[in-house]
């Protein structure tokens, strides 16, 4: 399972679980035709896939979307929770501070603990599996503005969270976190000038990232190869480069 996974980041995952041999289901929120699109790419590369929707921050439709998701094969190995409210490029970033509070634990926070917990405990149950969450770089060093302040305090919340979920279910689940740093998705690429050059400086690649950085990321940690990692979160961002002002 791949939660929002019908564009940037998490669609690259979902290709690339897919790529990797994995049978995937592509969640959306609400735009089921889009997780449709996503899932239509992967059959049509070959693989296996079935496209679902579900509003996460909708408690009893998290735990429908767990049972709908183990039922599709009797089982899960890897459950990747990468859903997130956008408060960047939709009618939420002119929200007040306290509906952006909200939305951000409503999905981000409270939507990924029900799902971690519900997958993650089945997994168990099964003899193992892996599940990752999605973090943000910026989390444990702090960023300036109204959006980093609350953006900060959910993904912190989820990276803490994602700690203490790899010690409840070890040794038979692993359990990480990936926390992207300047990934080029749809906030990157309409961004002005200004963020333009502090994406590329603040990295040691000196480079935005991808959509497919973090996803090769996500197969690693989804892997056998990657076996003795848990209780991890893993920054994706080139290295980042501290003591730089920018304008």
């Amino acid at each position: 399972m791949v939660t929002g996974a019908s564009r940037g980041i998490g669609r690259a995952i979902a290709l690339a679980l897919s790529r990797a041999g994995a049978a995937v289901v592509v969640h959306a929120g609400r735009h089921l035709e889009a997780a449709e699109e996503v899932a239509g790419t992967i059959r049509a590369d070959g693989g296996e896939a079935v496209a679902t929707a579900a509003d996460l921050s909708d408690p009893p439709a998290c735990h429908a979307l767990v049972d709908r998701s183990w039922q599709w094969r009797g089982r899960f190995d890897v459950w990747v929770n990468n859903a997130g409210a956008d408060i960047l490029t939709t009618a939420a970033a002119r929200s007040s501070f306290e509906e952006k509070i909200a939305l951000l634990w409503s999905v981000d926070v409270a939507g990924t603990m029900r799902l971690a917990r519900d997958a993650g405990m089945r997994m168990e149950k099964a003899g193992g599996g892996v599940v990752l969450n999605m973090g943000w770089d910026g989390a444990e060093r702090g960023m300036a503005g109204t959006t980093a302040e609350v953006f900060a305090a959910a993904k912190g919340a989820v990276m803490a969270f994602t700690r203490s979920l790899a010690q409840s279910l070890a040794p038979a689940v692993r359990v990480n976190c990936i926390a992207p740093g300047w990934i080029r998705t749809q906030w990157g690429n309409q961004t002005s000038a200004g963020w333009q050059r502090r994406a590329v400086a603040e990295s040691l690649r000196e480079r935005w990232g991808t959509p497919e950085d973090v996803a090769q990321v996500a197969r690693f940690l989804a892997s056998p190869a990657a076996d003795f990692l848990s209780g991890q979160v893993i920054a994706v961002n080139g290295g980042f480069r501290f003591g730089e002002r920018f304008v």
